[in-house]
Order: C-alpha cells, then sequence, then structure tokens
C-alpha cells in the first residue's frame, strides 16, 4: 500500500511540474488581476478575521494547488533574486541535476526525483531579464530535468523491480536452436572469435566492473561482431559493439575526416557500458536490455505498450513480437554464455584465447603514414595498425593524437617521428563539386576521374547515391593531382599558378610549401573556392632569404643548385620549372641563402 501512495506522490508531482511549466505563458496576463488576493497571502497572516469578504477567500482556495510562491509579485521576486546571484542559482541547479543522475545511475529513483524537484524550485525562482545569455542555460536545464522526470517515470511502469545483476540462462527451444547453429554452420567463426576475445576480455572486464555491470555481457561482441573492431553491417553499425554514428556520438564517440572511435575497442567498450547501464535502468532485466541494445529502446517500449500493460515480467512473452534479428540477438547471447560456460557438454574444444593487447602511449601531432612510421621503427604494419584500429586512413591526424605503440617503442618513436615524411590520406584532399540538374554521382566520379564509391564514402551517401541539383557534394582529389603536375609559371617578377581540375588551397599551399591563410591574403581571396584556370600568385611560397641569380652561359639547374646549397627538386619549384624545362642566358632565377658568384 506504501509503494502505491508513493507512486501517485510522483505522478501528482510530474502532473503539477508541467502544470506550472504550461502556464508559464499565461501567467504574464494574468499578474495584474491576480496581484491583490497574492498580497494578502502572507505566511504569517494567521488573524486574520474568517467573515471578511469570502469571495475573495475562496478564491485563494481554488488558486492554491499553483503554489503561489512562485508567482509572488515581482516586488518581492527582486528581492529574492538580490539575495543570491541567478548564476549561482543555475550552477546550483546543474548540480542537483548531476545528484539526480548519479542516483539515478544508482537505482535510487526516490533520490533522483527530490534531487530533480530542488533543481526545478531554483529554475522557477529565478527571474532572468530577456536579453540575459542565461536564458537559454535555464530553458536547456528545465528542458533537461522534465526529460529525467519521463525516463525515470517509463522505467517504473515497464521495469521488473528487482536488481537482475545476473542473467538467466534458460535452455527453451529457441536457445537450442542457436546452440545447433553454433555447433554447425557457424562453428569456425564462432572457435576463431573465442580465440579473438583474448585480446579484449581483460579490458571489457574492468570497464564493466567500473559500471557495475555482469561479467556476462563480456561475451556481447561475440554476437555483435564475432570480436572483429572493424566489423560493419547492413544497418551501418561499426565496431566491436556495433555502434551506428548517431548512438556512439550520443555516447561520446567521436568520427571525424581522420578517425572512428567506434572501431576503438576501449572507447566503444566504455561507450557501450554506459548505453547497457541505462538500458537496465530503464527496463529493469537484462534480457530485455540485450534486445533494446540491439534494435534499440524506443522500438521495445512500442512492443511492451501494445501489449497493454505497464510493465514486462517474462522477455519470451516479447520475444515473438520483436523483429527477427533481434529476437535472434538474446537467445544467441544465452546459447553463447551456455557453451563457454561447459564446452564439453555441447561439443567444443575451445581454442586457447590470445593475449591480451599491450602497448605504450604517445602523443603526436603530425600526420604520418602508419606504414612509413613502422618502416623507421623496424616493424610491421600490422603493429602499429592492429593497436590503433579507429585510424580511417592508417595515418595520424595533424592535431595533437594519443598513438599507442608496442611496449617499448614509445621513446623512440618519438625520436623517429619528425624524420618520418609527412602524409595527406587520399580522401583528406578534395575538391567541392555543386551539382547540376541531371547529374549523377557516376558522372561527377568519371569527370573527376574518381570511383563513386570514393564519392559516396566522403559525402555518407546512401547505396543508391541518390543527389540532388544543388547539393555540395566533396569529391577526392586523388587521381587529379597525381595526374596533373604542378607547375609554377613567371609573370613579371611573380610566380603564378594556374589551378587545375581537383585542386584546392590546402593541396596547393601544401605542394609549394605555404599556407592556405597567405594564398588567401596573396590572392585577395574570401572563401576557400577556386576555378579551373584560375590563376594564383604564389610569391609567398618563395622563401624569404632568396634572392635573383641571373643565368650564366653553360648553366644548367642542377648545377645552380648545387652552387647555392639547394635541393634540386626545391629549386625548380620556387622557379616554376620541371626537369625538362630549358633556362637561358640572362634568366633570373630564384636562389637561397648563399650569396651568388
Amino acid at each position: 500500500m506504501k509503494k502505491k501512495t508513493n507512486t501517485h506522490i510522483l505522478y501528482f508531482r510530474l502532473l503539477l511540474i508541467l502544470f506550472v511549466i504550461g502556464l508559464g505563458s499565461c501567467m504574464t496576463l494574468e499578474k495584474p488581476a491576480q496581484n491583490p488576493p497574492a498580497e494578502t497571502i502572507q505566511p504569517n497572516d494567521q488573524e486574520k478575521p474568517t467573515d471578511q469578504i469570502p469571495e475573495k477567500e475562496e478564491q485563494t482556495r481554488v488558486e492554491e494547488p499553483i503554489d503561489l510562491k512562485n508567482i509572488s509579485p515581482p516586488t518581492v521576486q527582486e528581492t529574492r533574486i538580490e539575495d543570491i546571484d541567478p548564476a549561482q542559482k543555475l550552477e546550483e541547479a546543474e548540480g542537483n541535476f548531476s545528484d539526480a543522475q548519479f542516483a539515478w545511475e544508482h537505482g535510487d529513483l526516490d533520490t533522483a526525483l527530490e534531487a530533480l524537484d530542488r533543481a526545478y524550485q531554483l529554475i522557477v525562482e529565478i527571474n532572468l531579464p530577456p536579453d540575459s545569455a542565461l536564458n537559454q542555460v535555464k530553458y536547456d536545464l528545465r528542458l533537461l530535468i522534465a526529460q529525467r522526470i519521463q525516463e525515470i517515470h517509463a522505467s517504473r511502469r515497464t521495469a521488473i523491480y528487482n536488481n537482475h545483476m545476473s542473467i538467466p540462462l534458460k535452455e527453451n527451444k529457441h536457445v537450442l536452436a542457436e546452440i545447433k547453429s553454433f555447433q554447425t554452420v557457424e562453428r569456425k567463426d564462432f572457435e576463431a572469435s573465442y580465440k579473438r576475445s583474448g585480446q579484449y576480455r581483460e579490458m571489457i572486464f574492468e570497464e564493466l566492473a567500473n559500471e557495475g555491470l555482469p561479467e556476462q555481457l563480456a561475451w556481447m561482441p561475440m554476437i555483435e561482431s564475432w570480436f572483429k573492431v572493424k566489423a560493419y553491417s547492413r544497418a551501418r553499425a561499426l565496431g566491436l559493439w556495433q555502434f551506428i554514428s548517431s548512438t556512439g556520438l550520443r555516447f561520446g564517440l567521436k568520427r571525424d575526416q581522420w578517425i572512428d572511435e567506434r572501431m576503438d575497442p576501449i572507447k566503444a567498450t566504455r561507450a557501450a557500458a554506459k548505453y547497457l547501464n541505462e538500458l537496465h535502468s530503464l527496463f529493469g532485466d537484462w534480457t530485455t536490455a540485450l534486445a533494446g541494445y540491439n534494435c534499440g529502446e524506443f522500438r521495445v517500449q512500442r512492443v511492451i505498450r501494445a501489449q497493454r500493460i505497464n510493465y514486462l515480467d517474462n522477455f519470451w512473452d516479447l520475444y515473438v513480437m520483436l523483429p527477427r534479428e533481434t529476437a535472434r540477438f538474446v537467445p544467441r547471447f544465452i546459447a553463447t554464455l551456455l557453451i563457454i560456460n561447459d564446452p564439453g557438454k555441447y561439443g567444443f574444444d575451445l581454442p586457447q584465447p590470445d593475449p591480451p593487447l599491450s602497448f605504450d602511449t604517445v602523443s603526436i601531432n603530425r600526420g604520418v603514414s602508419l606504414a612509413s612510421l613502422a618502416k623507421s621503427l623496424g616493424l610491421k604494419e600490422e603493429d602499429l595498425t592492429s593497436l590503433n584500429p579507429e585510424l580511417r586512413y592508417k595515418s595520424t591526424p595533424e592535431n595533437e593524437y594519443s598513438l599507442r605503440v608496442p611496449v617499448g617503442y614509445g621513446t623512440k618513436t618519438l625520436s623517429s617521428i619528425s624524420s618520418v615524411a609527412k602524409y595527406v590520406p587520399p580522401e583528406a584532399s578534395y575538391s567541392t563539386h555543386y551539382v547540376r540538374r541531371g547529374e549523377t554521382v557516376s558522372g561527377i566520379a568519371e569527370r573527376y576521374r574518381t570511383t563513386t564509391s570514393a564519392i559516396g564514402r566522403l559525402n555518407n551517401l546512401r547505396r543508391n547515391y541518390l543527389i540532388r541539383p544543388g547539393q555540395r557534394l566533396k569529391v577526392p582529389g586523388r587521381s587529379a593531382s597525381a595526374s596533373a603536375p604542378r607547375e609554377l609559371v613567371h609573370e613579371g617578377e611573380q610566380l603564378v599558378y594556374v589551378v587545375k581540375r581537383g585542386d584546392t588551397l590546402w593541396v596547393i599551399a601544401n605542394h609549394f610549401g605555404t599556407t592556405v591563410n597567405k594564398l588567401k591574403k596573396d590572392n585577395n581571396l574570401t572563401s576557400n573556392i577556386i576555378s579551373v584556370g584560375q590563376k594564383l600568385t604564389l610569391q609567398s611560397a618563395r622563401p624569404i632569404n632568396s634572392v635573383q641569380y641571373t643565368v650564366k652561359s653553360g648553366d644548367i639547374p642542377v648545377n645552380i643548385a648545387k652552387q647555392h646549397g639547394m635541393n634540386l627538386e626545391a629549386f625548380l619549384r620556387i622557379n616554376g620549372l620541371s626537369r625538362r624545362s630549358k633556362i637561358y642566358p640572362g634568366q633570373k632565377l630564384w636562389v637561397t641563402s648563399k650569396t651568388t658568384r
């Protein structure tokens, strides 16, 4: 009876908060009419005769549920706000919200709701001017509080009220069917996956323990990905734990031009542990939480509501109504646990697991190819790529990055990194194409001498490669940049480059040893957009200490470069020459450092 009463109180609390939110917009219009009675309602005013103005007292009783403390006259509110700074109140409200989050994650729903009540009370007391920068913070926090209250009540309606810190291993017909599949058609995959699991299991056990989750969940990647860090599904889920991009982003997995943290086993495991914890808090039992992990919690909630009940006490009642792939996920997982717990019973002789991954970590801020770095360290490329699977192009980004290297190679890596050539992945360089009416991805790919799959991958296009007029496409610049040699031409005393198909400012600046900002400044460009045939002045690409040399009879480029201590390629590049270019007496060429003879 007590539990039922508490539930009613909680529902009333939620309705009251939503009621106050809904009245927020109309209270401003009603304040002038309500100010007089509000002023007469004083907390200590207990001696007022009961026979005075009965109509007003009746009106006071009607307004009582609205909690008039929150709509007191402006003069009273201003006095209260002066006592405590609004920013301080917001900070205190955020602290209460954090307390609620901690309590919810640890299953203490009553404490969580009390903390949310305190946070909301602080918010409604804050009166900010319309142009205050804190208005958005206040609005966002109020929305978060409302969402968290809904989630807590949703979990109470659907969850079984016990902890379920172990996963029930029920050997029914669905589980037996999956065991038979593992014993026959999937046997090789199962055994190979078990062997690979040794690289990650210790790490997964540690991350699950940090979140207070059962160790049994460490075998989920056996079903999700066969313990393959680059496994990719038809639903575009990626990695050991098969995150789609939106869910990965929700739990802190970064994805950009250089890296995709869904493929990092450590980072993905941490995200999966947080997600599983949240699902268990929502559904209350692990079998339903696992189904939610596979197809999404909202899909499972819709199926539960379709049963016209407010709770779920048997996952197998839900089983038949789930999508086939999701429905199979739970019995496959239970079958996996049964086999691993007693392999002999099910006819398995499981192989020795691989040793756990071990590595040192070094911080670098330079783009290098892992193949080149491995060669300089005397390692195989696989030694580095296996430790850094999140690197999409097997190269490090240009910003600061924590690179994993084999144990004992940290110092050697730091000393070798400067001697490794800078690397730019093929698809890190791209030009921009605006789609015209009637164009197709295959036609654009042919025009730029690339492939439809490369354009699709760079622009996250679906397999049907649908595009629309006016759409902005990134087009890989590998073929254009490789096939068209870049040479400078003289125009007076200036060195000029003529833009070719596939060029970008970044590619041109990188090739000629300058920067995008300098190119834009020297050519009065306001954006990064350039066109084929456009002439760019590259005066800034010439070294600062360069001087002009007058070609003499008998001079050849290699001798001039050697005479002035220059690399031949550098000499040719700053003068807009190629190895086949001819020079003539009296011609002015740029040289560096040494005084001309």
